[in-house]
């Protein structure tokens, strides 16, 4: 893609400012790159590896892959996909889906199933010798969880750019944070990366898709809802909220 596309640039800004306000990324980082062959961490894997070669500061990447068990797998294809930009890819075979499907797990499959992959996560990121994992969440989906996680779980609290885990063996990083979906929809037209369909049941019917679909409502009626919520997040004012 060429540097002056309009896209590129507001992606790379984008990342650039939150992988910068959050010092995401350190010399030495070892980074191992959750994908799900989504739009996101394929767009995140490709700004990665693109700053790798211009920026002053030395770090890995490490290619990292669940794949939760249903038909329709498409792990050789990322793979190929991988290989042919410079990674090797780890694919880990499981049944996290199918057993978040399964009749005993009929509630929520989806909580079930993202427990199981991050956890897998966590193991591959320490056996690789890693000190981090990014993944692909967008600006979008940290406004769809905070709205989850209200209506859902009664609290407010949303994903987080930056989080240490097991007292700071390593942390996730999100360099995807503050990326609007949109923009990343048209980065991967104009990128040219490839689709791969998710093959989960529930991909369209979640509670993600949901809140995703009341939000798309509010934003469609006024333009400046999505910023005014986003820095919401950032601006709490604490002495007007309830106490527990």
């Amino acid at each position: 893609m060429p540097r002056h596309s309009y896209t590129y640039k507001a992606l790379n800004r984008a990342a650039g400012k939150a992988m910068h306000r959050y010092n995401m990324i350190s010399e030495g980082d070892r980074i191992a790159v959750g994908l799900s062959g989504g739009k996101d961490s394929l767009a995140m894997m490709w700004i990665l590896k693109e700053r790798q070669h211009r920026i002053p500061v030395n770090y890995e990447l490490f290619a990292v892959y669940i794949d939760p068990g249903f038909k329709g797998d498409f792990s050789r294809q990322l793979e190929k996909y991988c290989r042919k930009t410079g990674f090797n890819l780890r694919i880990d075979h499981t049944d996290h889906g199918v057993l978040a499907h399964s009749t005993e797990n009929r509630e929520n499959p989806c909580f079930l199933c993202s427990r199981l992959r991050r956890k897998r996560l966590f193991e591959i990121t320490e056996e690789l010798g890693c000190n981090k994992l990014a993944l692909g969440h967008n600006k979008d989906d940290i406004i769809e969880t905070l709205f989850l996680n209200m209506c859902y779980a009664g609290e407010i609290s949303t994903m987080v750019p930056s989080q240490p885990f097991f007292q700071g063996r390593f942390k996730i990083i999100r360099p995807m944070a503050f990326v609007d979906e949109d923009t990343i929809k048209r980065f991967m037209v104009e990128e040219k990366l490839p689709v791969f369909v998710n093959p989960c049941p529930s991909a369209k019917t979640s509670k993600r898709q949901e809140i995703k679909a009341l939000l798309e409502r509010l934003y469609s009626s006024n333009k400046k809802i999505k910023g005014n919520i986003f820095h919401a997040m950032s601006h709490v004012k604490t002495e007007y909220m309830l106490e527990a």
